[in-house]
Parts: structure tokens; C-alpha cells; sequence
């Protein structure tokens, strides 16, 4: 069994590395808060992670017409319609996952 010195260092020492790394986003976000670099990450990065996720999102779908290439592209058609009627990321995420759900569920298999 470790000894009570051992067993309090180690707690403190947990505690001090947890406490830095949730305190190093703040320190670090307080130099930039005034750059102009911050405004046009705000501006560009939302379009940015929307092309890296699509990305993502069909990296896997074959390029042939499957039922998953039909899921997938109507997945992606009812996401961007529902973002683009109701301007709403939750609603449009989780239409457009249950949309790809049941189409990918529902489609019999192709070829």
C-alpha cells in the first residue's frame, strides 16, 4: 500500500495539471481576443468545418449507385435544405441524420 505522503502528492499534483489545462485556453484566448486574426477565424471557419465534415461524412460512400450513395446524397440534400430554410445547425443535423438513417434502412440493396 502507498504511503499517505505519496498518495496526497500524487492528488495534488493531479490537481495542479488539471487546473493548468483548464485554465490554458483562457490564458491563451486573452492576447489574441484584440488581434484581427479572431474576427476572420469567426467569419471563415464556420464554412471551413462544414466542407471538412462533408468531407468526413462521405469519405466512406462508394462512388457507384448504391443505396448508401443514395442515402448519403439525400442525407446531405435534406441538411443543407433544412439549414437553409430554418437556419437552425440542430434541427438541420438531425433531419438530415434520420433522413440518411431511414433511407440507408429502408432502400433495398442496389446491384
Amino acid at each position: 500500500m502507498p504511503e499517505p505522503t505519496y498518495i496526497l502528492a500524487a492528488v495534488l499534483v493531479s490537481s495542479a495539471i488539471t487546473w493548468a489545462l483548464r485554465a490554458a485556453p483562457f490564458a491563451v484566448l486573452v492576447p489574441i481576443r484584440h488581434s484581427k486574426l479572431l474576427p476572420y477565424l469567426n467569419e471563415n471557419m464556420p464554412v471551413g468545418i462544414m466542407t471538412i465534415l462533408v468531407v468526413y461524412t462521405v469519405r466512406h460512400v462508394p462512388p457507384s449507385l448504391t443505396h448508401l450513395t443514395l442515402a448519403a446524397a439525400g442525407g446531405l440534400a435534406v441538411t443543407a435544405a433544412l439549414h437553409l430554410w430554418r437556419r437552425n445547425a440542430i434541427l438541420s443535423v438531425l433531419g438530415g441524420t434520420a433522413f440518411h438513417v431511414t433511407l440507408a434502412s429502408a432502400l433495398p440493396t442496389l446491384g
